[in-house]
């Protein structure tokens, strides 16, 4: 083939005139610059980690301190424990060098004393979070015990500027609740939900797990907590994730959407490199570690150590488990067009400008060759079962040859590019077009997304783009923050001229794609066909619809005095109640990475306080006064459970853990057993945008992503995924089994729009009732 002779660098063979030996420049030159390009990248590592050993202590600081002391030695004063004389007699000898030595020694012990203080005071500040329940309302002041803390964290953390992974040593280890606390907390959040029998019955299973083998679980985790780093993350990400074994599409990827009120090209190559550039110019931010960590409230930050596998990251399948893969580096990224894979180089001494990938995806698109057997298909297989895939993987491409090396090359690739032969369209008058455009993202074609790569970028044919992501590298807020950097790059700089092209003019002939070869046999085509049932099924039973509310946002929630939050997992419950005419168990993600190596945590929005609102709703002669009084309770008691999940205080990762330990002591609990049983027949998540100063909606209000959405977790449930996208927009991802008589997401979209117009008609006649009474 002729990919493979030209990817042929050096030959040498022996013949009767001696050696004989070929070689070609060019791709030796390249090997060169590779070789250098790593080696600039491991020097640029060893920098970054030395600098964040010693945060938030600064070498200037040292070198000041050198001169100090080699000034106090010289004059003949004594420093504490006389610690430079006792250094110099562990030396050679006492000339001025070995003294300067001696003295920088000294310099050196007590700087890095101050630093690792300085450090574990940071730590002790981390675990404040008392911060977390004052409020913080117009006139609101925090108590003198928070001022404090908030003078100390500036003071500590104030010294230097931190990098991406900088605050990784200080920050706090998720702390282990008590079982006790675990149990109240679970008892009062289902009892919405079971009548008094059940919940006696429960309230009985949950003190006889406490008392019995509760205790000796909990001696196990305990254990663990302190071990670990974090006692929940890697048992969360390899029992919930990588030991799955059904499809990774629809029921585990999930999908982000465009700035769909902006499209300023309709050009697909151009977009596309558009969107390829500034994912790469991330990327390199997180290598350098030039990002700026997220610090909430600009104080506290947030864990960054999921921000390293987003790049030349692959979920490898396995029999029995999955592993995660990722390589330090990747020079290139492989192009899905028509059925056909491309690997793209996108590294010559610097990353290729814009104008120049788009050159090379123009070359894709141009080409007209026909698919290989089995080519065209082939990505169903990530989107199938995992056992199969793993299967067929080893049997297949574990043999080496072309089948391996174009593998290799996609799942070494940093990112996957799908540029797809139809539009994703968006029109306010015609919702139908955007629940195409979610589907299009979630599922496309069920073989034209490598869903096993951490994430797939995907483009249509008239320049709207979106992307599915792999969810076991990490959580939706790191490919959020992703997203936002490559929607809000495009309002910071003017990307493209009058004709809809990317702007400038090429500097260098870029590589040209290079076309990925297969032989796929007979048996590896009945395996992807096998694969492309399964994938089929799974499309035809999935619906979509996204819910663009414009009626009111985020401005009229605040003026209720709530959470916006809140207000919409209050609108959720009188939604789902009315189009069910029952309560179910509700979930929301919220996040723990206020802690190191966090995660997330399920923040449970049913509770005793948002019943008794929705009952109140819907009882004819409950008064609005009252109707607004429970909105408010229930809001805060929501609020408060949205604190505790983010404190470590949750309920549902700890007993998720204990379950774990149970099964490694072959110990079966009737508590838990049911508890892990529960269905999750509502299942949400907030998309969290504004995430760092780089998003203005001041200055560009059209700067905002649509959000993006997941299938439901229940075969008789819905997945909600939603985003505050302004001061007056929301969006709702709303996603259900077509297969169960019972949910509808067109039907549950209608009631979250009466739900919202029903509670905004309670507040202003509860703001004309008050006013007309003062």
């Amino acid at each position: 083939m002729a990919e493979a002779h030209s990817a042929v660098a050096f030959s040498f063979a022996i013949t009767h005139e001696g050696w004989d030996v070929n070689f070609d420049r060019e791709v030796l030159h390249l090997v060169w610059q590779s070789g250098i390009r790593s080696w600039k990248k491991r020097l640029a590592r060893f920098q970054n980690n030395v600098y964040n050993g010693v945060y938030p202590g600064h070498f200037k600081y040292l070198w000041l301190l050198v001169g100090i002391i080699s000034a106090v030695h010289w004059n003949g004063l004594s420093l504490p424990l006389n610690m430079t004389n006792r250094v110099l007699q562990f030396l050679p000898g006492t000339d001025v060098q070995w003294q300067f030595a001696a003295c920088f020694l000294t310099s050196l012990v007590y700087w890095l004393t101050v630093v690792y203080i300085v450090r574990y005071i940071l730590k002790l500040l981390f675990m404040y979070k008392g911060w977390m329940y004052e409020s913080r309302g117009r006139g609101s002041q925090p108590t003198i015990k928070t001022r404090i803390w908030l003078v100390l964290v500036k003071l500590f953390s104030g010294w230097n500027t931190p990098k991406l992974y900088s605050y990784q040593g200080s920050l706090p280890r998720l702390p282990l609740p008590a079982v006790n606390d675990t149990m109240e907390r679970y008892l009062r959040s289902v009892k919405p939900l079971l009548d008094d029998d059940n919940y006696k019955r429960m309230e009985t299973l949950a003190t006889e797990f406490e008392n019995g083998i509760g205790k000796k679980l909990q001696r196990y985790l305990f254990l663990k907590s302190w071990w670990s780093t974090n006692y929940v993350s890697d048992w969360w990400e390899e029992y919930v994730y990588l030991r799955g074994r059904s499809p990774l599409m629809i029921n585990s990827n999930f999908y982000g959407i465009d700035a769909v009120f902006l499209h300023q090209t309709e050009i697909q190559a151009a977009r596309a490199a558009s969107a390829i550039h500034s994912l790469l110019v991330f990327r390199r931010l997180v290598e350098r570690q030039e990002l700026e960590p997220i610090l909430v409230q600009g104080l506290v930050p947030l864990c960054s150590w999921q921000y390293e596998r987003i790049f030349n990251t692959t979920r490898i399948p396995g029999v029995e488990t999955d592993k995660i893969n990722h390589w330090l580096d990747s020079n290139h990224i492989v192009v899905y067009h028509k059925g056909r894979y491309f690997k793209v180089v996108i590294y010559q001494r610097r990353i290729l400008r814009p104008c120049e990938i788009q050159i090379q995806l123009q070359q894709i698109l141009d080409d007209e060759s026909k698919p290989l057997p089995g080519e065209e298909q082939l990505a169903a297989l990530t989107a199938g079962e995992r056992t199969h895939w793993a299967n067929f993987r080893t049997n297949i491409f574990g043999k080496g040859g072309v089948n391996r090396t174009s593998l290799d090359t996609i799942e070494k690739a940093a990112f996957i590019v799908t540029l797809d032969d139809y539009p994703y369209e968006f029109d306010m008058s015609d919702p139908s077009k955007l629940d195409k455009y979610g589907r299009n993202l979630l599922h496309g074609k069920g073989y034209d997304r490598w869903f096993d790569k951490s994430f797939t970028l995907c483009i249509g044919n008239n320049g709207r783009i979106g992307f599915n992501a792999e969810h076991s590298w990490a959580d939706a807020a790191v490919m959020s923050h992703v997203w936002e950097w490559v929607i809000t790059s495009e309002t910071w700089d003017v990307r493209y001229d009058e004709d809809g092209n990317t702007m400038g003019k090429p500097e260098l002939s870029p590589p040209s794609p290079v076309r990925l070869a297969w032989d796929l046999s007979s048996d590896a085509l009945e395996a992807i066909a096998q694969a492309l049932k399964v994938t089929e099924k799974l499309i035809s039973d999935i619906d979509l619809r996204i819910l663009v509310h414009d009626s009111y946002g985020k401005g009229f929630m605040k003026t209720c005095g709530v959470s916006p939050d809140a207000y919409i997992q209050m609108a959720l419950q009188l939604a789902y109640y009315r189009d069910a005419g029952r309560f179910c168990l509700t979930y929301e993600a919220t996040m723990t990475r206020l802690y190191r190596e966090g995660r997330t945590e399920t923040l449970r929005p049913l509770s005793l306080e948002s019943a008794a609102w929705v009952k109140a709703m819907e009882n004819a002669k409950c008064s609005v006064e009252e109707r607004v009084k429970l909105l408010r309770i229930s809001c805060q008691r929501h609020q408060m459970g949205y604190q505790d999940a983010m404190s470590g205080k949750g309920i549902d990762r700890h007993l998720f853990c204990l379950y774990v330990v149970s099964k490694y002591l072959e110990v079966d609990s009737p508590f838990l057993k049911e508890v892990l049983g529960e269905p999750w027949r509502l299942s949400t998540s907030q998309t969290p945008h504004g995430q760092t100063t780089r998003l203005d909606l001041k200055k560009h209000p059209k700067c905002i992503s649509a959000g993006g959405g997941f299938g439901p977790v229940a075969d008789d449930g819905y997945g909600v995924s939603y985003i505050i996208a302004g001061e007056d927009v929301l969006f709702f991802h709303i996603s259900n089994k077509k297969g169960c008589p019972t949910t509808d997401c067109h039907r549950f979209a209608r009631k979250i729009e009466e739900a919202l117009a029903d509670m905004k008609k309670m507040f202003v006649e509860w703001k004309k009732s008050f006013n007309e009474k003062k």
